[in-house]
């Protein structure tokens, strides 16, 4: 058996595989004769099948594995030789020959790309820094109180904020439309929930009022029929309710799972939470701009069959997902082309963080995938319990492992990068509503 090799381009390999067909011949009998010995057919005593029949039924099989197998050693041979990284797998393809005594096939593959992590220190980052203070903590109770908001009735005309209850008919042409009808329709004005025109012929009317106005509805409403044309709706507003939050209290507290009502207590564990969550989310703005840095600064070749594997990965990860939602996945066809560009982004990541881990040392130690493990169960009840559970399975601590990696590359060039500290806002860090 013998190889030889060509460069095709870049990350493509062609290597020449020769395969003595004498040595598949005398494999294919050998295995022919160790499957006699056990090979049952009627009238012949087990194991006394003549060896031309047993040739004649399963010899295309046996040759077919044994020359898949030659060519999987020698090629596996080859490119251990010449100390390739093979990147997916090869294409065997046979080649035109005029041996009597040699079968000739060409194995066509990608390597992964061989470089030098770039120097990173004209790389700029922007820290995002932010404290978390009582003005955080009054702010996070606001938007608890106002997830528990209740309504009670109001004798006065209706504002943003409150909840009313409508009755509505629209019509087209004089003609009701289909989905422009109900009853006893409730919305809180203000959240978008109607169209503005709609909102703001409802917002100053009063329980018991009716009205009928002109409603033109956007040019890109999703109702074709509808977008662009004006319409009238009849309306009666049949309630007007205020909106009534919560006090901070003992109550409150409880409902915040606070068992002895103490309103310090909840205030406490508010805060520590909102830290956890300001310092993951800075880190994480922190690591997006890192990893673009190291994209843009090593210009990279990826194979290609490392891409199309990715791609089928998350198009798996994609329909699981949507079956979990109850979703019938063979009604909505993926199309590959959908995560081509983020399967490019992953494998690139990909090789160039594996690369910066090799040359630069910087695995993960087991004391760093500890505490990491340690600040996630502080979130929950039993922290042990959590802390167990991820170290009943290795499969777990090496997606913890995974972010651990990560984090050292980051680590490791912040320490090479232009880094300026800028202050965050607290609303727009948290991705809330101004």
């Amino acid at each position: 058996m013998e190889a030889t090799t060509a460069q095709a381009n870049e990350l493509e390999r062609r290597i020449d595989l020769s395969i003595a067909i004498a040595d598949v011949e005398k494999e294919m009998e050998q295995r022919l004769k160790r499957m006699g010995k056990n090979i049952k057919m009627a009238g012949f005593r087990p194991g006394k099948v003549p060896f031309s029949i047993i040739k004649q039924q399963h010899g295309d099989q046996a040759r077919h594995e044994v020359l898949s197998e030659a060519l999987d050693r020698v090629f596996g041979e080859t490119v251990t030789e010449q100390k390739m990284r093979v990147a997916g797998y090869p294409r065997i393809e046979p080649k035109t020959s005029d041996s009597t005594t040699h079968l000739e096939f060409h194995a066509i593959f990608e390597v992964y790309p061989d470089f030098t992590p770039a120097d990173m220190s004209t790389a700029e980052i922007e820290r995002p820094v932010l404290e978390v203070t009582a003005a955080e903590v009054d702010k996070t109770v606001d938007i608890l109180r106002q997830q528990r908001v209740s309504y009670e009735d109001a004798d006065r005309a209706a504002a943003k904020g409150d909840r009313v209850v409508i009755d509505f008919l629209g019509k087209k042409d004089g003609e009701p439309f289909q989905g422009g009808q109900a009853s006893d329709y409730p919305f809180v004005l203000g959240q978008g929930q109607m169209l503005p025109d709609f909102e703001n012929a409802v917002e100053g009317s009063k329980a018991g009022e009716a009205k009928t106005f002109d409603l033109t509805f956007p040019a890109d409403y999703f109702a074709k029929d509808l977008a662009g044309q004006t319409v009238q709706f009849d309306i009666t507003v049949k309630q007007v309710q205020a909106p009534k939050l919560p006090e901070v209290d003992a109550e409150f507290a409880q409902g915040m799972g606070i068992a002895d009502g103490d309103v310090a207590k909840m205030r406490a564990e508010i805060e520590a939470n909102l830290k956890r969550e300001v310092k993951r989310r800075i880190e994480g703005k922190v690591k997006d701009q890192v990893m673009e840095a190291l994209i843009k600064a090593n210009q990279i070749a990826i194979p290609n069959a490392l891409v199309e594997m990715e791609i089928q990965r998350l198009m798996q990860a994609a329909r699981q997902d949507m079956e979990q939602r109850g979703m019938k996945v063979k009604d909505m066809p993926i199309q590959p082309e959908w995560f081509a560009d983020q399967a490019k982004r992953r494998v690139t990541l990909g090789l160039i963080l594996a690369e910066l881990v090799k040359t630069e040392k910087l695995q993960a130690k087991p004391e760093q995938i500890r505490a990491m493990v340690e600040e996630t169960a502080q979130s929950y009840e039993q922290p042990e319990e959590v802390i167990r559970w991820y170290y009943a399975q290795p499969q777990r601590l090496g997606e913890v492992e995974g972010v651990a990696i990560e984090n050292n590359v980051v680590d490791w060039v912040l320490g090479k990068a232009k880094v300026t500290d800028k202050a965050a806002v607290f609303d727009e860090l948290m991705g809330q509503k101004q």
